[in-house]
C-alpha cells in the first residue's frame, strides 16, 4: 500500500485524478472494464495474482497502460512482451517518461 500511495502522489503532483488504487482482481477487473480511464499504471503482481487479466481487459477497451514490475520485461507474459515496464524501484522521472510514452 506504501508503493501505490507514493505512485498517486506522483500522479497527484502531474495533475492526474486516480482511479483506485485496487489492492487485487476482484476490485480491479471492474475498474478495467467500466471505469473513465485514460491510462493505466499496473503492478505485475496483485495480491499474489499476475495483474494480465487487466491488462487484457483494458486493451480491450483501447486504455494503454505501463506495467510496473521489479523484473522488467522478463516479469511479463508472452503474451504481453513488448508492452512498457517501469522498472521497480522507480523515480518520479521514470513515472514521467513511461506516461509521456503512452501519449499523454
Amino acid at each position: 500500500m506504501l508503493v501505490s500511495m507514493l505512485l498517486e502522489d506522483m500522479l497527484a503532483d502531474f495533475g492526474c485524478s486516480v482511479v483506485g488504487p485496487a489492492p487485487n482482481l476482484s476490485e480491479a477487473m471492474p475498474l478495467a472494464r467500466d471505469a473513465a480511464i485514460d491510462a493505466a499504471v499496473l503492478d505485475v503482481n496483485l495480491g499474489g495474482d499476475p495483474i494480465f487479466p487487466v491488462a487484457d481487459a483494458l486493451k480491450a477497451r483501447g486504455v494503454p497502460y505501463v506495467f510496473a514490475s521489479g523484473y522488467g520485461q522478463s516479469g511479463l507474459s508472452d503474451a504481453h512482451r513488448g508492452v512498457p515496464v517501469l522498472q521497480k524501484p522507480f523515480r518520479q522521472a521514470d513515472l514521467e517518461r513511461a506516461l509521456m510514452g503512452l501519449g499523454l
